[in-house]
């Protein structure tokens, strides 16, 4: 049996640790910490970390043990792995990453699935973030998408519930993972099915535009996580099918996708609704100023870990090509461009509105394309089918809205086409970043408009950070120049048609 796996036992009993227990050590409350920029940044986070306790059971939230192996790790040793795989850490007391899966003591249930996924080592979100979660501390993971941060919290997180005592008839659930959107909080929700089945732990996800019934019942059996979309979980607690008592692993999952979607007030409710000692994981792919100043609400005295850096990059796995088009020129690019490009594989093809998908998607059909779309408007039956219709390869082209541009975890999408350029940079690195995942190589396609010429000098920042080219035409853009006439595209057609990924290199 592991060393965290506390389930077997009387379920009502604790591993008392005055220092990491849930509340009254230093962990929770700074206790005598004093040396961290950490602790002042976030001492606006103390008042809600001291309100009431009283009533409130102690639990157990510092599980990590280190091993041999990793506590014999130097500090040379250490800096040269984190700097080998761009980790930068911040906090007082940062544990050492470990090398591979059994350095962090997961039970052995959970070692089997890692095993049976396929892995063979930890990313590095995970090497560092694991021995972070396990600690108990709160924590900043800041990371592209596809870097395994989803792992990076359930496994913890299946480990924190396995030290607590067994769910009573009426409680709710032990970790509350919040997401941005309903296709992310289903594809959390498959992770830790897979992850957490074999130790007994339950979970459902709970999200709106389908019937409450079946989701009402899992809550009212009891469910050790909650994977959620904040509108319909407020819903829920307002209508008493569950509460956030027992909640003491807390994780916000693309939490600047969440403030893009306006989701700030809810967010609030909710964490009010939880006890101020627990443990909060607050993940999010960029840093903006408003993602930290939410932070600073929610989090006190965290750890954070940054993955590459916490400025707004591309994934270098992706190949990135823009072509500076008219309006009017984009469907028939489009169009030659698959013809260049389409062998099977999977390409998905952002567009701005829902009407936009809609049009071009019908267009495309009418021309003999095999392409859906999927976008808000959508129920929840036809954007499951069409995903499932995409995931298997029998309809290889999808369309989309920015509701499927984070989160979207889809094996082997080859090729991602911005038929429409996004409303900021971080959209447009997280749409291409559907591409390139775990790993992979990709390649990314983008149509820039005189339209979006604001955008030039910031894209070919992001362009030139990942080793890209720059075409003349927005070059100039980017130095504020009128974009080129009609027909004059920073990758002009070559040889037959569009010129495919020729006339794009």
């Amino acid at each position: 049996m592991s060393r965290y796996d506390n389930r077997s036992g009387d379920p009502t009993s604790y591993r008392h640790r005055s220092s990491d227990s849930g509340f009254g050590g230093s962990s929770a409350f700074g206790g005598s910490v004093r040396s961290s920029s950490s602790r002042r940044d976030y001492d606006s986070a103390e008042p809600l970390r001291k309100l009431d306790l009283d009533g409130l059971t102690p639990f157990e939230k510092n599980l990590y043990v280190e091993s041999l192996l990793v506590g014999a790790m130097s500090e040379m040793e250490v800096e040269e792995y984190r700097q080998q795989k761009e980790i930068t850490v911040e906090g007082r007391d940062v544990p050492k990453p470990v090398k591979s899966f059994r350095d962090v003591g997961f039970p052995d249930y959970v070692l089997q699935e890692i095993t049976k996924a396929g892995f063979v080592e930890p990313t590095a979100i995970q090497a560092q973030g694991w021995p972070m979660a396990l600690k108990g501390r709160d924590l900043i993971g800041i990371a592209e998408t596809g870097s395994g941060k989803t792992l990076a919290y359930l496994l913890p997180a299946i480990v924190h519930v396995n030290a607590q005592p067994i769910l009573a008839p009426g409680d709710g659930p032990i970790v509350l993972v919040l997401a941005p959107t309903r296709e992310l909080a289903v594809q959390i929700q498959q992770e830790a099915a897979k992850f957490g089945a074999s130790s007994r732990i339950k979970n459902t996800c709970i999200y709106g535009g389908v019937p409450k019934g079946p989701q009402v019942r899992d809550l009212q059996k009891g469910v050790e996580i909650v994977i959620a979309t904040p509108g319909r979980l407020i819903d829920m607690l307002e209508s008493h099918h569950t509460n956030l008592r027992r909640v003491t692993y807390l994780v916000l999952d693309e939490a600047d996708r969440m403030l893009d979607m306006g989701f700030e007030p809810q967010i609030q409710k909710i964490v009010s609704q939880i006890r101020p000692d627990r443990q909060t994981l607050y993940w999010s792919a960029t840093w903006p100023k408003e993602v930290e100043l939410l932070a600073r609400q929610f989090l006190y005295n965290p750890y954070k870990v940054i993955i590459g850096s916490a400025d707004l990059k591309a994934n270098h796995a992706i190949r990135q090509h823009v072509d500076i088009v008219t309006e009017s020129q984009k469907y028939n690019k489009l169009v030659k461009l698959l013809e260049d490009i389409m062998d099977g594989s999977r390409i998905l093809i952002f567009m701005d509105t829902k009407k936009g998908c809609d049009q071009i998607t019908r267009q495309l059909r009418m021309d003999g394309w095999p392409a859906l779309s999927i976008h808000g408007d959508k129920s929840q039956a036809e954007r499951d089918w069409v995903l499932s219709e995409f995931k298997a390869g029998k309809s290889p082209i999808m369309t989309a809205t920015d509701v499927a541009a984070r989160g979207l975890d889809v094996k082997d999408v080859k090729y991602v086409i911005n038929y429409d350029f996004p409303g900021s940079l971080e959209d447009y690195v997280h749409r291409i970043g559907r591409t390139g995942r775990a790993g992979a190589k990709g390649t990314a396609y983008t149509f820039f408009t005189a339209a979006n010429a604001r955008f030039a000098k910031e894209l070919i920042a992001i362009l030139e950070e990942a080793g890209q080219k720059i075409s003349p035409e927005l070059a100039a853009m980017g130095r504020g120049a009128p974009p080129p006439p009609s027909g004059h595209g920073g990758f002009r057609d070559r040889g037959r048609g569009y010129g495919g990924g020729r006339s794009w290199s």
